[in-house]
């Protein structure tokens, strides 16, 4: 059975799967979870992906992490997710094209877990390094797959943030509320001194929010940060990791994001040659 790591800073380094995880009162590391004052889904998002999973060290709190198909049998996550050394535990299963987190879309069985080389678990409250992992299902799936942007944006870009984690912050698990349905959050590519320093670079997207008070949170890891390409089709560019800075609520933003298209040539190779 695989297991999860959360990233959500604060008092707690979350194992989570919401924005980054299913915060578990814990020690872990990862970092958002559900998005904070987003909205329901306003369209379709075949290529979305939700991992459940259980914290048994919150009284087995079921979570959640998100994750974005880009290979009819491949989707990619935030390694924190899939970090063994975690208190989070995934059930085995990836849901695919739903807009609900416990039902309708299309379910297959984890096969393999490959995360990325480089992945570092960064002390204390700085980003981790690396943080992308790729998850090859049992079985492809039908649903459509979502290209990853040749590049993301410059800073000032609109992007779109997707995930199904806690819409309520608080102290601990208990308080968490994981959306049922699929939430959005309109944003922006951050300049990367919009961030903390250290917290963004080539490989890390700084995000901000259009809206006051809103950014991904607990069980939010993992999930898609896209932008609009050439044909107004959604094209990838993040997977949410963690916070932008040293600020405890997920609200006060602004996030942090594993910048895909700089690993394009890596989830490539690794498709290729784990067929």
């Amino acid at each position: 059975m695989s297991r999860l790591k959360s990233v959500r800073r604060g008092a707690v380094r979350v194992a989570g799967v919401v924005l980054m995880g299913a915060f578990a009162a814990t020690a872990m590391t990862g970092t958002a979870g559900a998005i904070i004052n987003g909205k329901d889904s306003t369209e379709r998002y075949p290529f979305m992906a939700s991992i459940p999973l259980s914290v048994p060290s919150a009284g087995n709190i079921k979570g959640v992490c998100g994750a974005s198909l880009v290979h009819p049998r491949w989707v990619v996550t935030a390694a924190h997710c899939v970090d063994q050394d975690t208190g989070a535990v995934l059930d085995g299963t990836v849901r695919v094209g739903s807009e609900r987190r416990t039902s309708g879309g299309t379910v297959r069985n984890i096969e393999r877990v490959v995360r990325h080389p480089g992945y570092e678990v960064a002390p204390g409250m700085r980003p981790n390094r690396n943080d992308i992992a790729l998850i090859r299902l049992d079985r492809p799936v039908t649903q459509r797959p979502i290209r990853i942007a040749d590049r993301a944006g410059a800073p000032g870009t609109p992007t779109r943030l997707l995930g199904f984690g806690t819409t309520v912050e608080g102290a601990g698990p208990a308080e968490w509320k994981f959306a049922e349905r699929l939430q959005q959050l309109d944003t922006r590519r951050g300049a990367e001194s919009e961030c903390a320093p250290g917290f963004a670079d080539r490989t890390r997207l700084c995000t901000v929010s259009r809206k006051p008070g809103a950014m991904a949170c607990s069980g939010d890891s993992g999930g898609p940060q896209v932008q609009r390409g050439k044909w107004g089709r959604w094209e990838l560019i993040g997977v949410t990791s963690g916070p932008g800075d040293e600020d405890v609520p997920c609200a006060n933003g602004p996030g942090l994001y594993t910048n895909a298209t700089a690993y394009a040539g890596w989830i490539q190779k690794t498709i290729s040659t784990n067929r």
